[in-house]
């Protein structure tokens, strides 16, 4: 699995509407079409993007948008902002004020609503035992960045100073 056909399958399956869940479940459908092999290769891809978005200012805009963000946390975040797409993701792992542009995001300063997708992440595990009655092969677990070393994301004027746009959507609690 390549990186077009990763992100062509999230692509595919965001397109069609619904919740981040929603895509999970058309995602992990049209995985366990394929063979084992590929399925394996997508699980492969997706600890790539995720290892690679692992990112301190990322995991701040998480704690931000959420009101908070523990490392399971962070992950279900990435989960959901895999579903809004290659390009929203890239420009987020790159600049994470860009989240500020999605709707979903806008609504979240308003709602209160919390951003993640578990499903995402096991989309391969569960078209695995589907398409073989057996669990996805182990893989070593990633190695985590030292979270001593993150800035203090509870700082208001650093959020302010690393986010001004997120910042200002989220000034305010929902409902104030």
């Amino acid at each position: 699995m390549n990186t077009s056909e990763f992100w062509a399958l999230i692509g595919d399956a965001a397109r069609e509407g619904g919740t981040p869940d929603t895509a999970a479940e058309r995602i992990a459908a049209a995985l366990a079409k394929r063979d084992a092999d590929e399925i394996v290769g997508f699980e492969r891809h997706m600890r790539r993007v995720l290892d690679a978005s692992y990112k301190v200012d990322l995991f701040g805009a998480a704690y931000l948008v959420n009101g908070g963000c523990s490392d399971e946390g962070f992950d279900a975040f990435r989960g959901w902002l895999m579903a809004q797409g290659r390009e929203a993701f890239a420009r987020a792992v790159g600049q994470p004020d860009s989240l500020a542009e999605l709707p979903a995001v806008k609504r979240a300063a308003v709602t209160g609503e919390e951003l993640g997708s578990e499903r995402m992440l096991a989309v391969a595990a569960q078209a695995h035992r589907e398409a073989t009655g057996e669990d996805l092969p182990e893989e070593p677990a990633a190695k985590r960045p030292n979270t001593d070393d993150f800035w203090d994301f509870g700082d208001e004027d650093e959020v302010r100073r690393r986010f001004p746009r997120l910042a200002a959507l989220f000034s305010e609690a929902p409902g104030e």
